[in-house]
């Protein structure tokens, strides 16, 4: 394998920031930024022009989408290229080992195509898989995702091809042409990456190619130096020449098969991880699908997302229609979050037991988004106190018994990583796209020689029925598609695009897209505004999840008097407790777009546009 090296003794200055001036080191040592001339690209969290936008949680990212553009590439030409950067720059989030969904609105046909890029479990998995088949019980988490078991079979390759073939202008080859350049040359090494890294060094340290990669010379990478990843480079150079057929029936897939079947452990490691049942035809027989997405009005606009596998769309659509039975406003701004968190509360109850792969079973999405089951569903809601969960579901081809409350299942495991990107051109196409490895780190495997981490999505599958006697749409089972929460949205005005968002969190996905919308539209936020306001996060939980800032508002304690918990949220991307990173478009009047990225979760976001204006 080909390990990082963090000197060469010349690089040229190259189109995304980097200055990388001569410098003379032994192989594996990291000269500090300023020493070697290094210098990442700013950030800035608000950006307003015209001729097209990018925003994702990386400046590098942003850069390498913002480049297609500016070379004439439309909003799908620009997600590819953004992607593929933050497959170099945020490795423990997405990449090529991994899957996701991209919801793209049409400028020329005025119409919203979805691809469901989601992983699939090997043909060779059964809905006991994840069960230890001497106790029958389920296998405890962690040793679940630590292992060649958990990894389904990478979508996001043939998500970029699909796209690029039926939308793009470019190849594949010119949209991976910037990531391949920021793989080679570097980036540079930020908190974040460096506490992704610490967060997830004990499992890391499991398997060799992962440690070679991220901890060369058994070290945490150090802020302020250059990361570089040649081995990524090469795979980017070989989907490149030959197509993601060097993934789904090439070398690349082959090496990807190996690792899952047999783990490549470090000498020494805590554990032996479970080897994966993945073979070379699952990888051939794998095909990104064409969806309908999903639609509901909302206050006078379309919200348009992305339909099963994902729960994402349905569970979102429900909450916002459920809201449509009421009045929010800033006036009683936590009589409006009250509503958002009971709103939630019952969408997840009924995400849970019907949302699932539609190929495998009947789910009813129309059904789900009906306006008389969102009425019937919010007879539940009292404006003076919380519900408790967890609620039961409800069947919403029956809305007429939905007003009846019972007690449910808790909510399900699902990794709290992923990261999202938007991209808009000037013919006004626009993409909102968002994928993933699951956990922060994913499986924690490494392919050798290939510089990139495994998903572990098979464990968004209930490893057993959440209801003894009920039917689970979301078991494992062969081809079939883990349930997910992604939510890439974008909303239409009267037909056109008003506003693009989504997020990475796992389940907190959902929540996080429909309080930002809500803050949008029913608050009077502006859209930065409505990014950076505290969350909170309600998933058919006993107690809801909350940012620091939330907690200590006056509205928290307004809230706890009506009967509502809340718990500090766990830290997932970084050592801080946050919830989600949204990346957002808004299309303002006379042709003007205003990108919006996080202005502090996950070290902040970054946004920009073609030709900024004030």
């Amino acid at each position: 394998m080909a390990v990082r090296r963090t000197a060469v003794a010349s690089a040229s200055a190259v189109a995304l920031g980097l200055s990388l001036l001569a410098t003379s080191c032994s192989p594996g040592t990291e000269p500090a930024a300023a020493a070697s001339g290094l210098k990442p690209p700013a950030k800035k969290a608000v950006a307003t022009g015209s001729g097209g936008a990018v925003s994702s949680v990386n400046p590098y990212a942003s850069r390498a989408g913002l480049e297609v553009l500016r070379k004439g590439g439309n909003a799908v030409d620009a997600a590819v290229a953004t992607a593929s950067a933050l497959g170099v720059v945020e490795p423990y989030s997405a990449g090529v080992g991994g899957g996701g969904y991209m919801v793209y609105y049409d400028a020329k046909a005025k119409k919203v195509r979805t691809i469901d890029g989601r992983e699939t479990a090997p043909a060779a998995m059964r809905s006991d898989s994840f069960l230890d088949h001497g106790t029958g019980k389920p296998l405890d988490t962690d040793e679940a995702i630590n292992s060649g078991l958990s990894v389904g079979v990478p979508g996001t390759p043939a998500t970029w091809e699909k796209a690029l073939k039926q939308w793009g202008t470019v190849s594949l080859a010119k949209a991976l042409r910037p990531a391949t350049r920021i793989a080679d040359d570097g980036f540079v090494v930020n908190h974040e990456f460096r506490s992704q890294t610490a967060m997830n060094e004990k499992r890391f340290r499991d398997f060799k190619s992962t440690t070679d990669l991220f901890l060369p010379k058994g070290e945490l990478p150090v802020v302020g130096t250059r990361f570089r990843n040649p081995d990524l480079a090469r795979t980017y150079r070989q989907l490149a020449r030959k197509g993601t057929g060097a993934l789904y029936d090439g070398a690349i897939g082959r090496d990807v098969v190996r690792t899952v079947r047999q783990p490549p452990m470090a000498p020494g490691a805590d554990h032996k991880a479970r080897p994966g049942l993945m073979k070379a035809r699952d990888l051939a027989d794998y095909a990104a699908e064409r969806r309908d997405p999903t639609r509901t009005a909302y206050r006078g606009l379309d919200v348009y997302s992305m339909g099963p596998s994902s729960a994402g769309g349905t569970t979102v659509g429900e909450a916002l229609n459920i809201l449509g039975n009421f009045h929010l406003s800033k006036s009683d701004r936590t009589q409006a979050l009250h509503h958002y968190l009971e709103a939630s509360r019952i969408s997840f109850a009924d995400r849970n037991r019907w949302v699932g792969d539609p190929a495998f079973s009947d789910v009813p999405t129309k059904p789900l988004l009906s306006k008389d089951f969102a009425k019937s569903r919010a007879c539940l809601i009292r404006s003076d106190k919380a519900l408790k969960s967890p609620l039961a579901p409800a069947d919403p081809r029956h809305p007429d018994a939905a007003c009846e409350l019972k007690t449910g299942n808790k909510q399900p495991h699902e990794g709290p990583s992923t990261t999202h990107l938007v991209t808009a051109d000037r013919w006004g196409n626009v993409v909102s796209y968002t994928l993933t490895i699951e956990q922060t780190g994913g499986s924690a495997i490494t392919v050798p020689g290939r510089g990139f981490l495994l998903n572990n999505e098979l464990t968004d599958f209930d490893f057993a029925p959440l209801t003894k006697g009920t039917p689970d749409p979301n078991l494992p089972g062969p081809g079939k598609r883990p349930r997910s929460s992604m939510s890439p949205t974008i909303v239409l005005r009267d037909g056109k695009p008003t506003i693009a968002v989504g997020s990475p969190g796992g389940a907190t996905i959902i929540t996080t897209v429909l309080q930002t919308l809500v803050n949008r539209l029913d608050l009077g936020m502006s859209l930065p505004e409505a990014v950076a306001a505290p969350r909170i996060s309600q998933r058919n939980q006993a107690v809801t999840e909350a940012e620091p800032a939330f907690l200590r508002s006056p509205e928290r304690k307004k809230l706890d008097g009506m009967g509502h918990r809340f718990v500090l949220a766990p830290k997932a991307f970084t050592p801080s407790p946050e919830i989600g990173a949204v990346a957002a478009l808004e299309f303002l009047p006379h042709g003007r777009i205003s990108a919006v990225a996080e202005p502090q979760r996950r070290g902040g976001g970054s946004a920009m546009v073609l030709k900024e204006s004030p």
